[in-house]
């Protein structure tokens, strides 16, 4: 008997793999392997949503009015121009399935987000990879990769799982040499975590230009990775196209409040930034201290950092032991990077036994 056939190009998605919740072992672990703020969640964010446990047999507004408006003030934006989603994921995804399709090329750049070449493959649209520059995103080799097939360039930055960053005259340069036909998404998930006066420019491009989109979410920094809420900007005619094809309800009722709440509560945010910046340079000195050993720090502006193994432990070997000592890190050779363990930056317990425990793994 005949079955149903996928489409060949779904067959040949290699699945999305999120960071490891618990060791092989099942014993309790810090999870330092999927960039999630240690701080928590603002507690007016908790407040919020805990408002909305009368009202579960409600649909949530499918419009994300409050949502929007809130977003919208915070970073004087047109609300009409804002959609909306299940993490920026589906955000991400909905670009591709509106303006890419079988026979067009999306490029996007090695060690990139795990999420641009499966959002490529499931519209059936031909992934193209452009060189990086020691691990960072590089422009000329983007650019260089475009032809007249290209649709869409996906750019995160600062960039997962490197950490790496571009700054606001190499988006300029970036913008300026695509045609006009070319979506330039820049994914700003880690955006919160740049010092206040850093900026790559992306959104006042998207304000003016009618081929970008800027992407951002409510995972990392406001501590609602559980809620899954995303959302870009760009311009009408963008996002109008993407709204035909948005899962209807898609953030939920709990989730809209809590946004609202953690987007007002800039202290828990500020906070956020503060521990992150710290925890960051100190880990990045303990590892440059362990350079002897072939550790090194690719340069971070994320909540997280890219440590390559260059000596004689490897990064699977490290991997599995900080597992066995109570350290859940990534490692990614599916993504190009078994050379590399990406580490978030938990609290300072977690940091300080983390790096004793990469000191007996090398010294070993």
């Amino acid at each position: 008997m005949s079955a149903p056939e996928p489409k060949s190009w779904v067959m040949d998605i290699a699945p999305y793999i999120p960071g490891k919740s618990t060791t092989d072992s099942g014993a309790k672990a810090a999870k330092l392997s999927s960039n999630e703020n240690p701080l928590g969640t603002s507690p007016a964010a908790r407040e919020a949503f805990a408002s909305a446990a009368g009202e579960l047999e409600r649909y949530p507004d499918a419009s994300g009015a409050i949502v929007r408006e809130a977003i919208a003030k915070k970073y004087d934006l047109d609300p009409q121009r804002i959609i909306y989603g299940t993490g920026s994921d589906e955000v991400l995804h909905m670009a591709a399935s509106a303006f890419a399709g079988p026979g067009d090329e999306v490029i996007f750049v090695r060690y990139g987000f795990a999420v641009y070449e499966i959002a490529t493959r499931r519209v059936g649209a031909t992934p193209v990879v452009a060189s990086d520059s020691d691990y960072a995103s590089d422009v000329d080799a983007i650019l260089a990769a475009v032809t007249d097939r290209t649709r869409i360039v996906y750019v995160a930055n600062p960039n997962n799982p490197t950490g790496t960053y571009a700054g606001r005259e190499a988006i300029a340069r970036l913008h300026a040499g695509l045609p006009g036909h070319v979506l330039l998404v820049l994914d700003h998930a880690y955006a919160e975590y740049l010092q206040p006066g850093e900026n790559d420019g992306g959104m006042a491009l998207a304000k003016t230009a009618p081929n970008v989109l800027v992407t951002r979410t409510f995972s990392k920094i406001y501590g609602l990775a559980a809620e899954r809420i995303g959302w870009g900007y760009g311009a009408m005619d963008l996002i109008a196209a993407m709204h035909r094809i948005r899962q209807p309800f898609n953030i939920t009722i709990a989730g809209q409040r809590a946004a609202v709440a953690a987007l007002e509560d800039e202290n828990f945010v500020a906070k956020s930034r503060a521990h992150n910046a710290e925890w960051r340079g100190w880990f990045v000195d303990q590892i440059a201290a362990l350079g002897n050993a072939g550790l090194r720090a690719v340069p971070s502006k994320a909540n997280f950092v890219l440590v390559l193994f260059e000596g004689q432990v490897s990064a699977e070997q490290a991997y599995k032991a900080l597992q066995d000592r109570g350290y859940i890190t990534r490692w990614l050779p599916g993504q190009g990077l078994g050379n590399g363990l990406r580490i978030s930056i938990g609290t300072e317990a977690e940091m300080r036994g983390l790096v004793a425990a990469l000191r007996e793994v090398v010294a070993a």
